[in-house]
């Protein structure tokens, strides 16, 4: 059978666009992708790249205190988020133009409209013509959602957040994931007043009890009103900001609402389940090992299929279908041991299993220690603490997990998780010399357990 293509791609995110142009480009595929939005998908225009843009943002506003301590004359002014965002527009333009000439100089056809499965070889684009494809992958990701309360609809969700017109002066976000926390820091330090409410006993649920715990202490010390076990139960508009009543029976307005709930796959109306792709119970495209549906032509990679919603792995994972589809490789992507940031402030940094975890699995012994950084201590005045925790393995000695929390949290995990992915032992971090002086030395400097199980 003669097809049109021998890839097409729906969704032009991190995974899509790679495995679109990688299959072009390295093996002379015949592909075509489509995209009803942004070329980048929710990484590169609505995720982490602005967002970190924003956390990026939000820092300066206590340097010029830091900078005096260090006998600098310098004065900070006012924050405006005017000219933050059209700098921020040009910047996810210039990606987007990216994304579009790495696709074009890989002879890639773009379609800029949304597009549907009419059957195993055949996809209908907007304008309803049909094209045929030896193989087609599904990359659409996914989309935040709001919590099924009376006048949700008053709320934002985080794709909203680069769009706002003005900087609010109170914000209350709901949820205490990596996204509610993350924006909950960031307009902290862009001069907002925030509330956060989390219906759970503790902020970053799945993340080490210990990381967590510091995070939401220095997140309540810089100032944030971080509220747990409590909830939004209505919503109503009330003059130009947004009334609340909590499940505590509490009244509260605010300017902004920002619902970070949780995400949904964009799986909705795509026709995947008439043609047989199974869904889950979120709306997730289920795959297998190599990310292949139950259609055999089907395949899915990235936040559609609810496996790691991190733009890293989506990235992998396409490679690997490529290999698998293409190259006669079959690979299965690695999902063990993926290294993590989470931008809040302070920053987190993670790779393998929690204290918690760990224990229920095997004897473990755990080393820890916390300390004020040297910059900002000797700047005086409140500084954030630093985590640095190692969870080891008493049988084999091999570092389970590590977990840093402090600045450069993020920096620093990508190293160690080379290390951890290796299979290193605590006698292996050991014997590596400390750089000092470097809060990293920290890493390498623990010799005696704190607790042991």
């Amino acid at each position: 059978m003669s097809f049109d293509y021998d890839l097409f791609v729906i969704g032009a995110g991190s995974g899509g666009v790679r495995a679109a142009r990688v299959a072009a480009g390295d093996t002379g595929a015949k592909v075509a992708i489509a995209e009803e939005s942004r070329y980048g998908g929710t990484c590169v225009i609505r995720g982490c790249v602005p967002k970190k843009l924003m956390v990026f943002a939000s820092g300066y506003g206590t340097m010029g205190e830091e900078a005096r301590a260090y006998g600098w004359d310098v004065q900070i002014g006012n924050f405006s988020w005017p000219a933050f965002r059209e700098k921020l527009e040009a910047e996810l333009d210039r990606l987007e133009g990216i994304y579009q000439r790495l696709l074009d100089n890989s002879a890639v056809e773009r379609f800029a409209q949304r597009a549907t499965v009419v059957d195993a070889h055949t996809v209908r684009l907007a304008d309803g013509t049909t094209k045929t494809a030896k193989h087609i992958l599904v990359a659409t990701g996914g989309r935040p959602v709001r919590p099924d309360v009376p006048g949700a609809e008053l709320g934002m969700v985080s794709d909203d957040i680069f769009h706002m017109a003005e900087m609010p002066k109170s914000v209350l976000i709901v949820g205490g994931g990596y996204i509610g926390s993350e924006f909950a820091g960031v307009f902290n330090g862009l001069g907002v007043k925030v509330t956060q409410f989390y219906r759970g006993l503790q902020i970053l649920r799945g993340f080490d009890e210990e990381a967590r715990s510091l995070i939401a202490d220095e997140m309540r010390n810089a100032g944030i009103d971080l509220q747990t076990g409590i909830d939004v139960q209505r919503l109503e508009a009330d003059g130009a900001g947004v009334k609340v009543t909590a499940t505590d029976g509490s009244v509260t307005t605010f300017d902004k609402v920002i619902f970070a709930t949780g995400r949904k796959p964009n799986t909705d109306g795509m026709g995947l389940e008439d043609v047989g792709v199974k869904l889950g119970s979120k709306g997730e495209v289920v795959v297998d090992e190599y990310s292949q549906t139950a259609v055999p032509s089907i395949y899915a990679i990235g936040d559609v299929t609810d496996r790691v919603q991190l733009t890293p792995v989506a990235i992998r994972e396409g490679m690997a279908f490529v290999e698998t589809v293409f190259k006669g490789n079959p690979t299965k992507p690695d999902h063990d041991l993926i290294p993590t940031a989470i931008f809040t402030q302070p920053e987190m940094g993670t790779v393998g299993l929690s204290e918690e975890d760990a224990r229920v699995k095997e004897p473990i012994e755990v080393y820890a220690t916390s300390f004020k950084p040297m910059q900002q201590s000797f700047a005086g005045g409140a500084a954030q603490k630093i985590l640095m925790k190692l969870i080891v393995s008493k049988a084999t000695r091999t570092v389970l997990g590590c977990h840093i929390v402090g600045p450069s949290a993020g920096e620093m995990i990508q190293m160690a998780g080379i290390a951890v992915k290796m299979g290193a032992t605590k006698e292996d971090f050991d014997r590596t010399v400390a750089v000092h002086p470097t809060a990293a030395e920290e890493i390498v400097t623990m010799r005696t357990p704190v607790r042991t199980t």
